[in-house]
Parts: C-alpha cells; structure tokens; sequence
C-alpha cells in the first residue's frame, strides 16, 4: 500500500466532546490532543515489526538483523577493494556505512527507550557487535588503501562533486582518528581500546540516570510525597528543579548528586581511556581528536578563546544575576539566603514566576500538545511549504501504544520522510527530551531517495479524560528545540547518509534546534497557536508579552553555567591532571561560576553529555551564537518569512554535514563571522535592565 493510502484522517471536529467545547483542531492537532486507544484488529493484520523491520517482531529479530548487516559489511568491503578509483568508491563507502548504521542505529534507540528488557537486551548486544565491527573497519588497511588510492589521485577528486570529495575526507578522517597509520600491534591495541569505551560509555551513561535511593526515615513524612518510593527507600531521580519548597529543592540536589564510587571510578577510566587512544593515534589530547573538522578546529584555535572572551562580559552580569536572585529569594522567604543548590537547581524559575507573574499552571491551558503541534506544523508551512500528517502505525510497527507517527510531506515534493513522537511519560523510559536518527537519507542508485526516519523522544504527562496533556511554558519549548532537530533530519537532501541531516559537525548540528527556540518565544509565532483547550480564546497579549520578555531572566547566569560545563569539559578531556574530576569540577565552577562547591556532591556524575558530547559541550554555546545570529539578521523583522525560509534551508538544513559548517552559516548571513561576533551575539541576549529589574521587584 503506498504512503499516500495510509495517511490517516484523523479524529474529525466533534468526535472528543470531553475536553473541547470551541476549539475546532486539525487533524495534527486532534491526533495529539486526543487520547489514544486501541483499536479493534478486525482483519488480523500481521506484525511488521519494530520500524517495519520484518525480523524484529520479538527480541531474537536483532541477531538476524546484525548478522545480514555483517554479511553485507563483506560484500562491500570487498567491493570497495576491488573497485578502481572513483565515486564508486565513495558511494561503496557510503553502502557500507548505511548498511551498519541502520542497524546501530536502530538498535540503539532500542536498548534505552523499549518498555520490553528482552528487546532492550537484544539491542545492546547488537550495538555492542555492531561497534566492534565499526572499530575493526576502521583499522583495516586494505580498505583504507582503497580510499587512499582515490584521494592521492587529484585529477579524479577534482572530477568529483564537492560533497563526495567531503565525503571521501571525512572516512579517511575517521581512519586516521582510529590509528590507520599504527603498526598492526598498536592497531590492535586501539581497537581494544575503542571496544572498552563502548562498555565504559554504556556503564556511565546508563549510570548517570539511575536514580539515588535513601531511607524514608531521614526524610521528613512531609516531603515524601514528592518523590518515588520503594519499600522502605525514596527514590531521587532528579533536581526537582520546579518544586516550590526549598527543601525539597535541597534535599533532591544533595541526595541525586551524592558521589556513587562505582560510576566515579568508571568515568576516570574512561576519561583515561580515550586520553591513551588520542595519544596513540597521535593526538596530545582527546579534545585535540575531537575537535577535527568541527567549527572550532581545535582546542586552542577557537574553543578557548571563544570561552575566555564569553566570560569576561558575562562576570559582572553574573554577580548582578545572583543578586537578583538574593533579592527575590528575600521577598519569598526573608530568613533564608541564596544557597548553591537553589541556584543551580533552581535558576530562573522562581524568578520568573515572581517577577512575570508566570505560574507555569495559567499558560498550560494555552499549550495542550495539540494546539503546539498545530503550531509547529503552522510554522513548516509558513517557512517550507511542509506539513506534518499523522498516520496509523502498522501492526508491530511501533513499541508503545502511545506512540504517534508523522509523514512529513512537502507540497511539490512529496513525502520527505518519518517523525515517530514518542513523547509521553512511562516507567524506564529517559527522562532527558532527544533525536534519534533511525534510517538516514542519501540518493539511490535507482533514482529513488532513501527516506530518514527519527524518533522524538519526550517525557510529557499523559492526557486525562477529562483534558488533554498541557505543557509548561518549557515544555513547549524543549518541544520546538527537538522538532528543530527532526527538520534538520527531513529537510537535508543530501546524496550520501554519513551525512545526512544532523550528522554534521557537533558544533553546527545544534544550530537549527536552537534555532527553533526563538520562533518558540517570539509572539507573532505563538499568537498562531497558543489558544485554550476548552474555550478556543488566545493566550492574551499580557501574557504573551512577559512570557516573551522573560526569556531574558538570568541569561547572565544562564550562560555562565554553560561557560562552566563547557570549560570543564575541555579540561577533563584535555591533558591529564593528578587530581580527582571532583576537585577539578570545585576548582572551575568556583572560577567560572562564581559560587562554591556543595561538599559531598559530584555534578560530573550527572553529565550525560560527556558521552555524546565529550570534549564538544561548548557546542551549545557556540550553536546559540550562531542561532542569535540567524535569527536578528533573518528571521526577527518577519519569523513566518518563506523567502528566508527556503533560504535557510537551501544555505542550511539541505547540506546536513555534506558542506563545511562555517561555510554554511557563512552563507546565510553573507558574510563570515569572527569570534566577535559569537561572543557579541550571546551577550546581546542578555538582559541589561538589572537595576529596573531589582527595582521593580522590590515595588
């Protein structure tokens, strides 16, 4: 059946009468507004599997599917050794890339989102096979020589398009980082090396959110209804970071950040570990590997110059931040000052809701799931003539029931690929918000192209019967940042997938998320959708403007925090140091943040990010420069512009990483940033008015 059958017409206006008495939905808007039910299988339909991957209808599918990919990964390899120079070359290169990567990728979303342990299991130990083949690849010379034979012959490269000649460069890239060059024992020893970090990042990832547990008895009987329980235990799973009681706030940042021996000791290994591997395959550090071919080149190029500039301006408006803070925290509660865990727990949120009157409970009315997702799909058709449509998912096709799947069609070209929206809330599901590239794009040799698949992964309250699910004004924005990603996925047409969409340069790939926040908080977007679920009315214009303004509350600290993150990322991954990553985090945030460290706590426990983002945590800053750019110079006079729209994803999205990131954004701005200009663009988002700000309070 083709796609275009099997879009579903969804709930019809009148169908949900529990929840919306005026409000008239779109079909998108309807198919998230409306609890999801399981419907009657009259025809018995078969089971296509997980992503209509036909073997992975049971847990014992991911051996079948990873030993077809390892069969496949000899026929190519084998190809690419005999074929004589030429983009055959690059294309078999891509095959074989393609061929592994949609199973590890697949498999693992798997391994950390399926409700079933069985399936969990099975894609952990497929990720694990997957990641040695990779490894192995890698360090293989005859393959390299294949590809070495085309780059050294600059008659055929200058033939070549640019986005195949980038392609070439970035697989020999990935055989150089892997020791290529190594005599075959030292070969050897960096792909056990490599095969170690892919058991030391699952162990310190899958550690960094485990919760922390503590007797009920050292907790107050009043409290304790904020947290989980188990048998005698309470669970601590996070910050509590919008709870109103202070001591909630404290007792959650003391207890989930308290120091776990084991996960310590797995992240000085690893930490360890990669530092040998970059120094045996020629790197003085991690961070030197890692920061190849990114926008920032290398640690001393760009990183730490940009750092050095970002926290000189911010320091002063740091402390005025924190005194904000003071003042507001003396107005709520006078006998209690300022502590580190409020602050680093809390942030901007109490201010907020003091100073803007900005109780999360009165906008959620405004944001159901439905009105954001008809927002979103507004904002595409505006920008990109693309809309979102919901289907029914087949039989086996999906791993929770509540699970949405979404076409993303374009309005002369057709269906540019699949969302799947996993977004709701269940047990040993993550709580972080991420993007899952499950099948990346690239041109066939037929003429067809290969469709990208993702996951958008939240963790929202499920509706009610009697309303739907009702975002916090944050919620809403995480939604936007990781939409943001899923476009950059749907939207890149690039010809090979090692270099689709947001396998990109790290650096960049956060841009068009980021991106997306601004459109979030900017009030001719939100006057598109921001209505309430049961009597239709628009969010009123007060409330649209503080909402709006507060985005500005605490950006100093804000962005301080993330100078701090991002400086300690660099240092743990930058020339070893004879001391504990303990002090080394006390030492920096006492520099870089200005506030000391809670004694018997380990933050860097918590920091997920080290694995995806080792030694690139400063991404997010230099992504958001490059987003404030983007936005004041293209998209602040008119964000529903088309004509920008398609400039932006012609000069942007369409490249994925098949384009140097700099020459991208070089393109939409029309001329090339300094590095005084990123550090201009963050600071310009700050709030200046602190004295106003305090005065105000105060009255």
């Amino acid at each position: 059946m083709s796609a275009c059958k099997r879009l579903l017409a969804v709930l019809r206006p009148g169908r949900s009468p529990l929840f919306r008495r005026v409000a008239t939905w779109s079909p998108v808007g309807a198919a998230f507004n409306a609890r999801q039910q399981r419907k009657l299988d009259l025809f018995h339909r078969s089971n296509v599997g997980l992503f209509g991957v036909p073997e992975l209808t049971c847990p014992d599918g991911f051996a079948a599917v990873g030993e077809r990919a390892l069969r496949e990964t000899e026929r190519l390899v084998e190809k690419a050794c005999q074929s004589l120079p030429g983009i055959i070359t690059v294309k078999t290169f891509d095959q074989l890339s393609d061929s592994l990567c949609r199973v590890a990728d697949l498999a693992d979303f798997v391994k950390v989102a399926h409700p079933d342990p069985a399936f969990r299991e099975a894609a952990e130990r497929t990720c694990v096979n997957i990641g040695t083949m990779v490894e192995k690849l890698n360090t293989n010379v005859d393959l390299c020589n294949s590809l070495k034979n085309l780059l050294d012959k600059s008659d055929i490269m200058a033939s070549l398009d640019p986005e195949t000649r980038r392609v070439a460069e970035l697989f020999m890239f990935d055989f150089e980082i892997s020791g290529i060059h190594l005599s075959e024992e030292k070969r050897k020893e960096a792909v056990n090396l490599n095969v170690r970090l892919l058991d030391l990042n699952n162990e310190f990832l899958v550690g960094s959110h485990l919760p922390n547990k503590i007797e009920k008895r050292m907790l107050p009987d009043h409290i304790h209804h904020h947290f989980s329980k188990e048998g005698n235990y309470i669970q601590i799973g996070g910050l509590h970071a919008e709870a109103t009681d202070d001591l909630v706030r404290e007792l959650a940042y003391r207890i989930f950040l308290y120091p776990n021996t084991s996960l310590l000791q797995t992240l000085e290994e690893l930490l360890k570990c990669r530092n040998k591997l970059a120094n045996l395959v020629g790197y003085e550090s991690y961070a030197n590997r890692a920061l190849k071919g990114t926008m920032a080149k290398s640690p001393g190029n760009r990183v730490n110059l940009f750092l050095y500039f970002d926290v000189l301006p911010q320091h002063f408006r740091t402390a005025q931040d924190f005194e904000m803070m003071r003042a507001m925290k003396a107005k709520l509660n006078p006998r209690n000052a300022v502590s580190l865990w409020y602050v680093l727990a809390c942030e901007r949120t109490v201010i907020i809701l003091l100073r803007f009157n900005i109780e999360p409970s009165l906008y959620s009315p405004f944001f159901s799931l439905g009105a954001c997702m008809e927002g979103l799909n507004s904002l595409f058709t505006e920008l990109y003539g693309v809309s979102l449509m919901a289907e029914e998912p087949s039989a086996g096709e999906v791993w929770s029931e509540d699970v949405r799947k979404l076409a993303v069609v374009h309005e002369t070209e057709g269906l540019l690929g699949y969302i799947y929206c996993d977004f709701f809330h269940r047990p040993d599901k993550p709580h972080q918000d991420c993007h899952f590239t499950i099948r990346g794009g690239r041109q066939l040799d037929n003429g067809q192209y290969q469709l990208p698949v993702v996951v958008l992964l939240l963790s929202l309250p499920l509706p009610r019967k009697s309303a739907p699910t009702l975002l916090t004004p944050g919620m809403m924005e995480n939604l936007f940042h990781e939409m943001g990603h899923a476009m950059h996925s749907m939207l890149g047409r690039t010809r090979y997938q090692h270099v689709t969409g947001t396998r990109c340069a790290t650096d960049f790939a956060e841009v068009p998320s980021i991106l997306m926040e601004y459109f979030a908080t900017d009030h001719r977007v939100l006057n598109q959708f921001a209505r309430h679920y049961q009597t239709g009315q628009p969010l009123p214009k007060s409330m649209v403007t503080r909402l709006c303004e507060s985005k500005k509350v605490c950006g100093a600290a804000d962005t301080q925090l993330q100078v701090f993150y991002a400086t300690l990322d660099q240092v743990f991954h930058g020339k070893p140091q004879d001391r504990s990553t303990t002090d080394i985090l006390k030492d920096l945030q006492e520099k870089f943040y200005g506030l000391p460290y809670v004694p018997n706590t380990a933050w860097q426990l918590r920091f997920s990010h080290l694995i995806g983002y080792g030694a690139k945590y400063y991404s997010y800053l230099m992504s958001r420069a490059v987003a404030s750019m983007v936005w004041k110079q293209c998209f602040l006079k008119d964000p529903l512009n088309r004509e920008m729209g398609e400039r932006y994803r012609q000069e942007m999205l369409a490249h994925g990483g098949g384009k140097e990131p700099m020459l991208m954004v070089e393109g939409m701005l029309q001329r090339r940033p300094t590095v005084e200009d990123f550090v201009d663009a963050l600071v310009s988002d700050l709030n200046p008015d602190f004295e106003t700000f305090i005065m105000d309070s105060e009255a």
